[in-house]
């Protein structure tokens, strides 16, 4: 009876401490959905962080308007950045689109702005095209600020609409592209998974099989060992002030894409080498006995019977390691730096998902946005996680064939 009550008792704890678990999980990503879900759309995965001012060049064409004033009243570009309507919208026939007076939001300020609220299927707005020639899309969100050189500032919103109606020929339109997207987050991320990887994997491979098929066992392999699992361990702003140190500062790399790469790839090796070093270990010793027997070199016993056996464990750390890169921040703020831009090259600045989200959340005080960053990281991480135990189970079975 009392070993009973014991084993229910202790049964009891361990559905208590799983439902915790869970309930946390379940909490903390309810919690980001719930604030950010609303801004997760197309134009947040494929516009820049920062507003982009172009001029669009629209030819002048009447259309008229397909639906009812009451209809075109609903149609409002509104969201976090526009606080309030103060006129309109009104409609103007030669570009084929509404306009509408609103009070912007930018950071901590707040200015009135012309906004396009409506634009018409066969709107010349859709055959728009840059100063090169090359067609641009103009959203209903954009922000138009002048015509032809004569800027809206000051006017009304019926002056400004007189304005482009009086206008001829071809028409020279200044427009502002909101910004809070993550386009280039997004880029930026994935240029950072790559280099990383380029750079771990091959000297993570390479110290592994060094460690398990050439060193001896003894006190040397011990330290390689010992001082892999406590690099694991350290946090990553270590790494980062290292990274800055070395590679930013003393090999003048720059804050850069490339210095964040380096960075990342260190804190990715002993990652690589333990979970490499596991998965050759796993490799029956008969296969290397065998493939000697017949001839082969050590090397070629290596290449062509050891790591294909292995290939499923380096693949599932390798796909674990592009989840730990997407997820770091710390050491990249330092190395990479916070610039919301796609690098140009190398040694050009970038910021990733996981940094923007702290930048938004911390100097912007934007929770809204960080949380729509960290749905869109979690779901990278998600799918990465798929990938890994896809890859590993056809690895298998690929092997056992």
């Amino acid at each position: 009876m009392g070993r009973k009550v014991k084993d229910n008792f202790a049964k009891g704890i361990i559905y208590l401490a799983t439902g915790i678990t869970l309930s946390v999980l379940i909490f903390i990503v309810g919690f980001i959905f719930v604030k950010g879900i609303g801004l997760v759309n197309f134009d947040f995965l494929t516009r820049d962080f920062n507003e982009k001012v172009f001029y669009a060049f629209v030819q002048n064409e009447d259309v008229s308007m397909s639906i009812d004033e009451e209809a075109l009243k609903q149609k409002t570009p509104f969201d976090d950045r526009y606080e309030s309507l103060i006129e309109g919208p009104i409609y103007v026939d030669n570009i084929g689109a509404a306009i509408a007076k609103v009070t912007y939001k930018n950071n901590a300020t707040e200015h009135e702005q012309l906004v396009i609220s409506y634009i018409e299927k066969n709107s010349p707005l859709t055959n728009a095209a840059d100063s090169t020639g090359k067609e641009m899309r103009i959203g209903t969100d954009y922000v138009i600020q002048s015509i032809n050189g004569t800027d809206f500032e000051g006017l009304s919103l019926d002056e400004a609409a007189a304005l482009i109606k009086n206008q001829s020929d071809e028409l020279k339109i200044k427009v502002v592209q909101p910004g809070g997207g993550v386009k280039s987050n997004i880029i930026t991320t994935l240029y950072m998974v790559l280099l990383s990887l380029v750079i771990a994997i091959p000297l993570g491979i390479f110290g592994a099989i060094y460690l398990t098929e050439y060193a001896k066992p003894g006190r040397f392999v011990n330290t390689i060992r010992f001082a892999a699992e406590c690099l694991s361990g350290i946090p990553s702003i270590i790494f980062g002030l290292f990274g800055m140190a070395f590679f930013v500062v003393a090999l003048k790399l720059q804050i850069s894409l490339l210095s964040g790469s380096l960075t990342v790839a260190i804190i990715l090796l002993p990652v690589i080498i333990r979970s490499t070093e596991e998965a050759l270990k796993t490799v029956p010793t008969s296969f290397r006995e065998g493939s000697l027997a017949l001839g082969a070199t050590k090397l070629q016993t290596i290449f062509k019977v050891v790591l294909p056996c292995a290939v499923p464990g380096i693949a599932t750390a390798v796909l674990l390691s592009i989840g730990r890169v997407v997820g770091e921040s710390a050491a990249l703020l330092l190395t990479a730096g916070t610039v919301a831009q796609i690098p140009g090259t190398l040694l050009s600045p970038g910021s990733t998902l996981t940094v923007q989200a702290y930048y938004v959340a911390k100097e912007e005080g934007n929770i809204e946005l960080a949380c729509a960053i960290g749905i869109v990281i979690i779901v990278i991480v998600i799918v990465l996680n798929i990938l890994s135990r896809i890859m590993s189970d056809k690895l298998d079975v690929f092997n056992k064939k």
